[in-house]
């Protein structure tokens, strides 16, 4: 069960109540004006990190073995977003959970990310198979060593 969802908004009328209690209305003044304080830099740093994933392709990475190692389960969508300055490629329907997103870099290797209610519930990197030369393909000295100098 999400805690979150019942927590927040309790302590936000606790505070409240507390403050009026405390220091009457001017108190609820200053409790109110950090709230939408703190809800104003949520919005701002929101906003800069779309900003900044507009100037990529969608599902788009330096590095998606990079980008696994910085992984950390429990992460935020938008946390997420911020780290590959990229929006990710929706895998899973629309509007269903949970959510699976894709970012793939240039070398055909991506990371795919599980979230469920918005967190990173699981994450898988996928490399590319490196063709290995066959004995066929190698030339005319495929059956003969070259000769030492």
């Amino acid at each position: 069960m999400n805690f979150q969802k019942f927590l927040i908004p309790a302590a936000i009328v606790a505070l409240l109540v507390a403050a009026y209690f405390s220091y009457g209305w001017p108190g609820v003044v200053v409790v109110v004006s950090v709230l939408v304080m703190w809800m104003l830099l949520h919005f701002t740093r929101m906003m800069q990190v779309l900003k900044r994933a507009t100037g990529r392709p969608v599902g788009y990475v330096d590095s998606a073995v990079m980008l696994n190692a910085k992984l950390k389960p429990k992460a935020s969508l938008m946390h997420v977003i911020a780290m590959t300055r990229a929006l990710g490629e929706l895998r899973s329907p629309k509007d269903a959970q949970p959510e699976i997103f894709r970012w793939t870099d240039s070398s055909a290797s991506y990371v795919d990310c599980t979230f469920v209610n918005g967190k990173l519930a699981s994450y898988s990197l996928t490399r590319p198979s490196v063709n290995t030369v066959d004995s066929d393909d190698s030339g005319p000295s495929a059956g003969n060593p070259s000769p030492a100098p």
